[in-house]
């Protein structure tokens, strides 16, 4: 059979011979034929032509093999002539060593319960490669090639034997390696020499001392929270201690080599330990959070502020802290809270990282990177693990490579692997992106740590991601009070009679002579005394004032502080003078003619002062805030041009395709800020994981404003998990302010029900405002917006929009902003401002626009006066917020009732503006009152206003209620015919006017 296979290559012409095709093709073609056949026609294509040899078969170097051997410097049969049964055996002998060198991970010793059982592929087989036992004891010179790796050693001339026995102990150890998949050449050289070469070093009696002293703090800690809280859960480390002296082993070595804050961000499995151990939390903290809650406020302490949140359970919380490393100095630590869907943390870790790599002028990574640590269930199941490995070399989203560390339980829940996955690691879908993978035996702790330290001298060196698998197991069920016999019965019944990994080294350094069995007990009581001071502290333990703002954030108000409300206004002279920097083009730059055409224009908004637009106001704000020394990102799909092709923020030369960002004329003469300070960039397809990366951008420093447009509104749904777990409740459950701003186009124009609803709705249902109570609104005791959790907005003006941007920065405190950004307001005839409204000037006659409105009045009040007799008799006055206002307006000037009919924008919808709506509601004391909206009933605001405006009723003494126009309740946001809802909003509008 193998014959004939390979005969086909010395066939007629008429029976086209198999060309060899790359990696899997080539080699399954070798396994179904004889190998000398298959080596022959290979070398036959080779000479014909050597670009018929895929260098993927065999990495870049299948030029350099064939030359070394015709040369003689290839591995070959000592004493044999070089002939062509030379060059075959030589041949085949470094396809015996590739192939170790691609698969040997895939019988190595891995898993300590020794439960999985698996076959040796036919590759490692040496027969297939036409070696027998008679070959064994052969002897091979290996000195002088370049791929001899391991082989570099000073013996040029060993046996097969001896080959394959190295083989063995270098890939089919307790580690098993993953990095033939990498196509840059250099850098898989530079892996195989750590591997070939350096992993056979031990570590010294003192390292494997301080190992054991880690490795006994990560068990013992364990075991005292399981006697001192034996009903609570905690989700402890017990199968994988050896990840805390492999953690800290890494944390050392980055320090060793410049690092000098790391980011991490893990699930709860083994948070406690990694918090107590890795990150040293003080131990009393940890156990007074085992008391169950807060103390009371009358318990704390006097301090500026006693705002506590509403909390969350201990094995979510974040801290960060400066310990000191292994070989002297410091490096800062912090840990990110986050919430029990595993894994939507990554991104907001990489994201706060790539903020500390900016303002600490770090552009390549080698002061800060970021540490992740998953479970391998959700390492292969969660999409957001794909969308943080795609973002890692996005030149606006890279932070110089993150490790990652899985805790590879080898069980998910309750869930065995084969029915969790598909492939045959958790880590395989990291592969794709070209990161090395590292599997290793977690009851080998000292291969865990040299493997931690492998992997962070990779990410230092080459600024790429690297994964770490630990593969271990889960002593008890997914928490401490879970029965893991239900459903692993085979598995726990071996965990049961299985020795921890402490118990297993302390015996092997107590076999070398390193300690004796009374160093080792002495040192477990001392670590016990050590914990059970802490524990008898902890009952005593007042909580300090939380550290829920880092120093960067000083003097930023808490919820329970009044903050002043600032004007957000500019001179009239400094607003032109911003304009007519954003809008200058450099001379032999070439735009697009209609680009160019948009810079005139808005070139002219400015000279004239008058038909300012959407896009123009934003760029106002900020050039205004980049001006003032705050950083400004906008990130998100399509967000350079904007996809509805407004913004050009960033603009191409049609000429030489150059890049050119008009907004950073505004600092383009100051040396101390660099080009990034203001960055526009368009993101990868994801919601999910760019929306946490801007979130953990925006948690780094307080002066600064990011932004986060979606495509269209109605996708920000794909990144809800973001929304509800983190921005929406991270302050209260951690205490930690962002100031991140949503960018959601919303707005009803016939574009179907994709296209047309950011779900209004399910941001306002999560807005924490009691609707029946009417909180403080006088200015010098308004806390309203600091307790709200965050801001929904609908503006409708240029103008507005520009000071609610402004307004994000120019307070003393920080809440999330979601904003329902128009579409075809972006260009509507009446959506435009005048200059004024931007000016703050002392002769400026009209002091509303200093400042965001909260509410704008009809067009026809004037004044904020409710003294007019003309208002008593007002019929009708519509609230409304969006674009829908522009319809409104449109049908009541056609229908000439603005006497009778008038209409008023609420531009926040929450918190709500109490205080404006009551005003407007006393100006026309005799009018019905309306809600009109665009979207059905159930969505939109209709549910957030209704029974706000009822409390205002009630409050008023007003009898009635609001009345409701807008479309019928819907299970589509939206209908996908134009007809259908051209008649729809035709009604909605003519319901409310007429």
């Amino acid at each position: 059979m193998a014959e004939a296979v390979f005969a086909r290559s010395k066939a007629s012409a008429s029976v086209a011979p198999p060309k060899p095709t790359p990696n899997r093709e080539m080699r399954d073609d070798f396994l179904n034929a004889s190998s000398a056949a298959y080596l022959e026609a290979m070398e036959d294509e080779y000479r014909k032509d050597p670009k018929s040899v895929p260098e993927s078969w065999a990495g870049a170097e299948i030029s350099e093999m064939y030359t070394a051997m015709s040369t003689g410097t290839a591995p070959m049969a000592v004493g044999r002539p070089l002939d062509a049964q030379t060059i075959q055996e030589s041949m085949r002998l470094m396809m015996l060593i590739r192939s170790y060198q691609i698969s040997g991970h895939s019988i190595a010793n891995l898993d300590p319960l020794a439960l999985d059982e698996r076959e040796m592929p036919i590759s490692l087989d040496p027969s297939l490669y036409g070696f027998t036992e008679d070959d064994m004891d052969r002897d091979f010179f290996i000195g002088t090639w370049k791929m001899k790796g391991f082989l570099s050693e000073d013996r040029p001339v060993q046996t097969l034997r001896q080959i394959l026995t190295r083989l063995k102990e270098t890939y089919c150890g307790t580690v098993g390696y993953e990095y033939m998949h990498i196509q840059d050449r250099e850098q898989c050289n530079w892996l195989r020499a750590k591997i070939e070469t350096e992993r056979k070093k031990q570590y010294s009696p003192e390292r494997k001392q301080i190992i054991l002293d880690r490795l006994a703090w990560g068990e013992l800690f364990e075991g005292f929270l399981s006697n001192k809280y034996s009903a609570a859960k905690r989700f402890g480390l017990e199968g994988c201690e050896s990840l805390v002296p492999g953690f800290k082993e890494a944390i050392d070595k980055a320090a060793e080599m410049g690092v000098e804050a790391i980011t991490i961000g893990m699930p709860h499995r083994g948070r406690l330990n990694v918090l107590a151990n890795v990150v040293r939390k003080p131990l009393q903290t940890i156990f007074n959070e085992f008391k169950g809650g807060p103390k009371l406020v009358d318990e704390l302490p006097n301090t500026e502020s006693q705002y506590t949140g509403s909390g969350d359970v201990k094995y979510h919380l974040g801290t960060s802290f400066d310990r000191p490393t292994l070989r002297g100095g410091q490096i800062h630590l912090s840990l990110v809270a986050n919430p029990s869907h595993l894994e939507a943390v990554n991104t907001v870790v990489t994201g706060k990282t790539r903020a500390k790599q900016f303002y600490t002028k770090d552009p390549n990574g080698d002061r800060s990177m970021p540490i992740l640590l998953h479970g391998d269930g959700a390492f292969s199941g969660q999409g957001i693990v794909y969308e943080t490995l795609d973002m890692s070399k996005l030149p606006e989203y890279s932070v110089g490579g993150t490790l990652h560390i899985v805790v590879n339980n080898q069980v998910a829940f309750t869930t065995d692997p084969k029915y969790s996955r598909s492939s045959a690691y958790c880590t395989d879908v990291a592969k794709g992106m070209e990161v090395p993978v590292f599997h290793v035996n977690g009851d080998d702790v000292e291969a865990v740590a040299w493997v931690m330290e492998l992997a962070t001298e990779w990410r230092m060196k080459w600024k790429t991601d690297a994964v770490v698998d630990i593969v271990c197991y889960r002593k008890y069920g997914h928490n401490e009070i879970d029965e893991p016999m239900f459903t692993q019965p085979l598995m726990y019944k071996v965990i049961q009679q299985h020795p921890s990994v402490l118990t297993k080294y302390s015996a092997k350094l107590v076999n070398e002579g390193i300690i004796t069995p009374e160093d080792f007990v002495s040192m477990k009581e001392k670590i016990n005394n050590i914990m059970e001071e802490e524990f008898t502290a902890s009952k005593d333990y007042v909580p300090k004032q939380r550290d829920w703002l880092a120093s960067h954030w000083q003097g930023f108000k808490s919820p329970d502080q009044l903050s002043r409300i600032a004007d957000t206004g500019l001179p009239m002279d400094h607003i032109k003078n911003l304009g007519q920097l954003i809008t200058a083009i450099p001379a032999g730059f070439t735009p697009h003619r209609v680009v160019k055409r948009v810079y005139e224009n808005r070139r002219a908004m400015i000279e004239n002062g008058n038909g300012i637009d959407w896009a123009m106001g934003e760029a106002l704000a900020f050039a205004s805030l980049l001006d003032e020394g705050n950083h400004v990102r906008l990130s998100g799909q399509d967000v350079e041009r904007g996809t509805f092709s407004h913004r050009h923020a960033l603009i191409h030369d049609q000429i030489t395709g150059e890049r050119f960002i008009p907004l950073r004329n505004v600092y383009s003469g100051n040396p101390g800020r660099g080009q990034n300070f203001f960055t526009v960039c368009n993101s990868s397809l994801s919601e999910y994981g760019v929306l946490g990366f801007e979130l953990g951008y925006s948690l780094e420093h307080p002066n600064c404003l990011i932004l986060w447009e979606a495509q269209f509104g109605d996708f920000s749904n794909t990144a809800q998990v973001i929304i509800d777990q983190f921005i929406s409740s991270g302050e209260a459950k951690w205490l930690r302010q962002s100031g991140l701003t949503l960018l959601l186009p919303h707005g009803y124009d016939g574009q179907g029900p994709e296209h047309s609803s950011a779900r209004l709705e399910r941001f306002l249902q999560m807005a924490d405002e009691d609707p029946t109570q009417i909180p403080e609104m006088e200015m010098e005791r308004r806390t309203q917006l600091q307790e709200c959790n965050w801001q929904i907005c609908n503006v409708t003006t240029p103008a507005n929009y520009f000071h609610m941007l402004r307004r994000q920065v120019h307070r003393e405190f920080r809440k999330p902003l979601v904003v329902m950004s128009p579409k075809n307001l972006l260009r509507h005839p009446k959506a435009v401002s005048d200059i004024s409204e931007f000016d703050n000037s002392d002769d400026n006659d009209s002091l509303q626009g200093v400042r965001f409105k909260r509410l704008i009045m009809d067009k026809t009040s004037k004044s904020r006066s409710m003294d007019s007799p003309a208002e008593n008799e007002v019929e009708r006055v519509i609230f409304c917020s969006g674009k829908v206002y522009y319809d409104l307006d449109d049908e009541r000037d056609a229908a000439k009732n603005i006497d009778r009919v008038k209409i008023c924008r609420i531009e926040q919808l929450a918190p709500f503006p109490w205080d404006l709506v009551k005003r407007e509601l006393k100006r026309y004391p005799n009018a019905e009152v309306v809600w009109c909206q665009e979207e059905p009933m159930n969505m939109g605001a209709w549910w957030h206003v209704q029974p706000r405006m009822s409390t205002l009723f009630k409050d008023l003494g007003r009898s009635g209620e609001t009345r409701y126009a807008g479309r019928k309740p819907a299970s589509s946001p939206a209908t996908g015919y134009a007809a259908v809802h051209a008649q729809e909003q035709a009604q909605l509008v003519a319901d409310a006017i007429r």
